[in-house]
Formats: C-alpha cells, sequence, structure tokens
C-alpha cells in the first residue's frame, strides 16, 4: 500500500483514539511524529512499550467524554496542533472518536451509525429489514425469554452481551439448563464490568443480553473499504476455531484465501456494501464476522475499525501490507492504493494462551521458536502479570501471537495444535 499524497505537515496530526499502546508504538515506528495519540491513563499505566513524548500524547479518562474534548482542545491550542484526521483501532473508543470528530468536523462515520453497529440485535434488525442475510436474534431480559426463543428455532442458540467484542460473555446454548447457566453468567459478568468502557451503558436492571440462532459453518473475518458508494475487500481470513469449551473462541487466522466457489465474489462485494449501509456507514474501513453455511454468506458482526488481534501482524508479514497506517491515510483523506492478495501458500496469524489461572512466572518459547513453519513470536505479556481465565476474564490469558507458514500436507487445525504444545507457561 501506498499513498499518493503527501504527508501533513509537523503542526498537523492524525487523532488515534483510544488505542493500545503496542499498536501506538507500531505507528510511532513506521510514521514518526503522524499522530496525536488520546490514551486511557490505565492503558498508559500498564503498558510495557515505550512513553510517547507528553506533546505526543494525550492521557485521561476515555469515559468521560466531555472532559476529553475539553483536554484535547487546550492540548492542541498549547502545542499548536491541528487534527486533518481521526482513527481508532478499538471497539470501546468508536464512539467517543465519533463524538470527537463531529466537535472538529472530521470525516468519520456517526455516532449513531456507530450505536448501531455496536448493538448486535439492531444491526441484526436492520440487516433484515434491508434484505441482508443473518441469524434470527432476539433481546433477552430473562432465562424463561432465551427458553422460548430456543423452542421458537427449533434448535441451539447463542448467548451474548448485545454490545461487547469477539468471544467475551458468549455461550452456545442447545437446553434450557444451558440457557440457565449462560444468562447467569452473562448477566454475572456485565455487573462485573460496569467500570470497562465496552460495558459502561450497561444498567443495574437491563442484562443487555442477546439470544442469536447458533449457524453452523466455516466462520470468517475480512476487512472492506466502503466510500463513493462501493466496497472493496481489502483482506479475507478464515478462522480457526478452537474445540475448547468457551464458545467462538479463536485459535488462529488464515491468510489469505478465497471463498467457496458456490460464493459469487460480485454477490459478495455487494453484501459487502450493503451490510455496511444498512447501519448507516457510509465511508469507512470495517471489519465484518460471517459464516459460509452452504451457499449463503451469513453475516454475524460489523465494526467500523480494521481487524486487530494479530491480523495487522499477519497481513504486514504475508502481504507487505501495513493496515495501521492504511487506516491513518484514509482518515487524512490520503488516495489509496491496496496491494492485490495473492493466492499462493496460506500464513496462519496463531493466538498464544495459558490454559491456567496464577502470576506467570515464565513463557518458554524456543521449541517454537526452532519449529520451521514459524517465522514470528510475539509474547505481550511478562513475568508478575496476573492471568485469570474465561469467562471471568478474556483478555488477561491471551499472552501473544506467531506467525506461522504451514506445511501443505498436514490439516491446517492439527498444525495449530501441534505448535499450541510446544510453548511452555510456568505460573505461581
Amino acid at each position: 500500500m501506498m499513498s499518493t499524497s503527501p504527508l501533513p505537515p509537523d503542526s498537523s496530526k492524525v487523532l488515534v483514539v483510544g488505542t493500545t499502546t503496542d499498536y501506538i508504538d507500531w505507528i510511532r515506528r513506521t510514521s514518526p511524529g503522524r499522530a496525536l495519540f488520546l490514551t486511557d491513563t490505565s492503558a498508559r499505566e500498564q503498558a510495557r512499550e515505550p512513553k510517547p513524548d507528553p506533546a505526543e500524547e494525550i492521557l485521561c479518562d476515555l469515559s468521560k467524554h466531555g472532559q476529553v474534548r475539553d483536554r484535547l482542545k487546550r492540548h492542541l491550542e498549547e502545542e499548536n496542533l491541528s487534527l486533518n484526521g481521526i482513527a481508532s483501532y478499538d471497539c470501546e473508543s468508536l464512539a467517543l472518536a465519533a463524538c470527537l470528530a463531529q466537535e472538529f468536523n472530521l470525516p468519520y462515520p456517526s455516532l449513531e451509525a456507530v450505536s448501531k453497529c455496536r448493538d448486535k440485535g439492531l444491526s441484526k434488525s436492520l440487516w433484515r429489514q434491508n434484505g441482508v442475510n443473518c441469524p434470527r436474534a432476539r433481546p433477552v431480559k430473562s432465562v424463561a425469554e432465551a427458553v422460548s426463543f430456543l423452542k421458537e428455532i427449533g434448535g441451539p442458540c447463542v448467548l451474548k452481551p448485545l454490545t461487547g467484542s469477539g468471544s467475551e460473555l458468549v455461550f452456545l446454548c442447545n437446553s434450557e439448563q444451558a440457557c440457565n447457566m449462560g444468562f447467569r453468567e452473562i448477566t454475572k459478568g456485565l455487573r462485573e464490568r460496569r467500570s470497562n468502557r465496552m460495558y459502561r451503558d450497561v444498567g443495574k436492571d437491563d442484562p443487555r443480553i442477546l439470544s442469536e440462532e447458533f449457524v453452523e459453518g466455516d466462520e470468517f473475518s475480512c476487512d472492506f473499504l466502503i466510500e463513493n458508494s462501493r466496497a472493496e475487500l481489502i483482506r479475507l481470513s478464515r478462522k480457526i476455531m478452537s474445540g475448547g469449551e468457551f464458545c467462538g473462541t479463536v485459535d488462529g487466522y488464515v491468510f489469505p484465501v478465497t471463498l467457496t466457489d458456490r460464493i459469487d465474489p460480485k454477490a459478495f462485494q455487494q453484501i459487502l456494501y450493503k451490510s455496511a449501509m444498512s447501519l448507516g456507514i457510509t465511508r469507512a474501513i470495517c471489519m465484518l464476522d460471517f459464516i459460509i453455511r452452504g451457499n449463503e454468506v451469513v453475516l454475524l458482526e460489523l465494526t467500523p475499525r480494521p481487524g486487530g488481534d494479530c491480523l495487522p501482524f499477519l497481513l504486514k508479514r504475508r502481504l507487505g501490507l501495513d493496515i495501521l497506517d492504511l487506516t491513518l491515510d484514509f482518515a487524512q483523506q490520503h488516495a489509496l492504493r491496496l496491494p492485490q492478495s495473492d493466492k499462493g501458500s496460506p500464513y496462519i496469524g496463531l493466538r498464544l494462551r495459558a490454559d491456567r489461572e496464577g502470576t506467570l512466572k515464565r513463557i518458554d518459547v524456543r521449541r517454537l521458536h526452532r519449529d520451521p513453519r514459524v517465522l514470528e513470536v510475539h509474547l505481550t505479556r511478562s513475568p508478575g502479570h496476573v492471568i485469570r481465565m474465561p469467562p471471568t476474564d478474556y483478555d488477561s490469558w491471551l499472552l501473544g501471537h506467531a506467525i506461522v507458514m504451514p506445511f501443505k500436507e498436514i490439516g491446517l487445525e492439527t498444525q495449530c495444535a501441534e505448535l499450541l504444545n510446544l510453548i511452555s507457561v510456568e505460573v505461581d
């Protein structure tokens, strides 16, 4: 990917709202001086990466939007800076980014559109109204309502928070007992997460739970660009799902992949376009999760940001595409040139996880490094880190990732399991 427009002068920055400190370090290394970072204080306190200069980063409580806006205005005035774009890479910061974009008249999806994407029940309702295929779903406020939905669809359902991200607090239910357990775990988990910006709108008497039809098939993730009334695919990956007890947990991402021959590429491009337009997204880089069942595409979730986790590292290694930099280019309205994804051998972004709770003592990845399939290993945790397991915590058990070039003659799921067994994690 290359920009065809020059970079802005030093006094004009793209605002990066609420991203993680590893992404901040990435951007500072690849595009020094380009961005102004708006970072939650707690994220910086836990960071392993070097701290930016105070002129380059604003630290504050990002849950307090009014204070954030006022602090940003003062910083721009004190440092004689201006903004020419805004970007966010994290679900919990999208609403804040939308509010600031409106305040500073910067191109970004509206707060209304962001809210439609973040509400998994509303997004599916709008998709169905616009002829976009997605699972049957219904918000439920009690176990009885969840059981009623299960019986109505005549098959398994998935219980999940209406907001949230990934596999956090997601439960597959095929019985009244499972619905009862899942509903209780989600309700308990949401109460415990009230201080989390992802769930800050959850009320005491409003569990905000969605019951959704379980759709069996291969699960995919993609990034696409929507602009000028058209959608363009950036990245298509297949998910390697974990066979463990936690529903929706991903072991890895395979890239590049192609759609099955039963899915017409032009029809898929139209699905991408309608999926975003139905939610009020007219210009954005979006991530879409979906399932292919037979000859149909079934949409799960759309969010107006690029895919995260190990995906940026996978794209950089396999395709030479810096998706973080591309997002900044798009925010600053530079002309973009997307690289073409080839049909060569796929790579895997393999997620490294702990298998038990405790205080991290040591991660030994020497055997992983020696495996000829492993190209890179990135660890995000260090000794002293406290590991808690799902459903209590879906983040702290993640230890990093590896980029893998798998053998052709062995199944990818089998190879992921083999490689994960090469890691030794010691906890106290």
